[in-house]
């Protein structure tokens, strides 16, 4: 029996978020932020490593472009997956700089940053 693996779509969760949410009047960019960043950081137990801005944190930082205007493809996605299920899906902003550890990783949909730069980080597990 195969077990289907669910849906590809890491690449584009918080940009279909940005656009079905705070484009479309449903979330303002306060609860976008808390949803992508914060409250996902307490989630996985990393706040406050991750998700704020504050002395001590990993200055992992995105600049958000909400000018931004695109599709969805999965020939322009950089996961190893040949399709998407949002597929041909407008979407409206997308990061135009993402740092990681303060350092620039992403500019413009593009890696131009140092492989490895990464780390796993090993945490406690959390229950909500």
């Amino acid at each position: 029996m195969t077990i289907p693996n669910g849906i590809p779509g890491i690449e584009d969760r918080v940009n279909l978020l940005y656009t079905c949410g705070v484009k479309r009047g449903r979330l303002d960019l306060d609860r976008f932020v808390d949803s992508a960043s914060t409250r996902a950081a307490k989630l996985f137990g990393l706040f406050p490593r991750k998700g704020t801005i504050a002395v001590g944190s990993d200055a992992d930082l995105v600049i958000y472009d909400p000018d931004y205007r695109g599709v969805v493809t999965a020939i322009s996605h950089h996961v190893n997956n040949d399709y998407s299920g949002f597929e041909g899906m407008k979407i409206e902003g997308r990061p135009s700089v993402v740092t990681v550890r303060g350092k620039i990783q992403v500019r413009d949909g593009k890696f131009v940053g140092e492989r490895g730069r990464g780390r796993m980080l090993k945490r406690e597990p959390s229950h909500f």
